[in-house]
């Protein structure tokens, strides 16, 4: 495997490197968090189904808004965390005096129909495991 890393400055550069990856052969896409990438995320989205890239991102609001799959943090679990250091703070406990937390719970999130739509046929292994899937 081949990686190929790009700074997604802006929509030009994000249509030319698609482009590139899609000439490539079984050239995809790994879209990791940055806030770029979330600014154009329907452009990215949409160029992926466009040039039928594979594409694997770090948050499950890409994969509701048309990407193959997702796999990262549950941002639910991590409000429901920091509510209870809020709560620590409120009653008392100083910040610097909290233990740093990394996330433990990830999910992974798949969709459906766009795997039907880049005629790809998802392991039954990987679609029994997955958290949700978007059909």
């Amino acid at each position: 495997m081949e990686l190929t890393p790009i700074n997604l400055r802006d929509p030009g550069e994000i249509e030319r490197a698609s482009s590139a990856f899609a000439r490539s052969s079984n050239g995809g896409l790994i879209v990791t968090a940055a806030p770029i990438a979330t600014a154009h995320r329907d452009l990215i989205i949409t160029l992926a189904a466009r040039h039928k890239l594979c594409a694997v991102y770090n948050l499950r609001f890409f994969v509701t808004a048309g990407g193959l799959i997702s796999y990262g943090t549950d941002v639910y679990d991590l409000y429901r965390r920091a509510a209870g250091y809020i709560d620590r703070v409120l009653k008392g406990e100083k910040p610097s005096d909290l233990p740093v937390q990394a996330p433990i719970k990830f999910e992974t999130v798949v969709n459906i129909k766009t795997a039907k739509a880049l005629g790809i046929t998802m392991p039954v292994s990987l679609l029994t495991r997955a958290d949700d899937l978007i059909e």
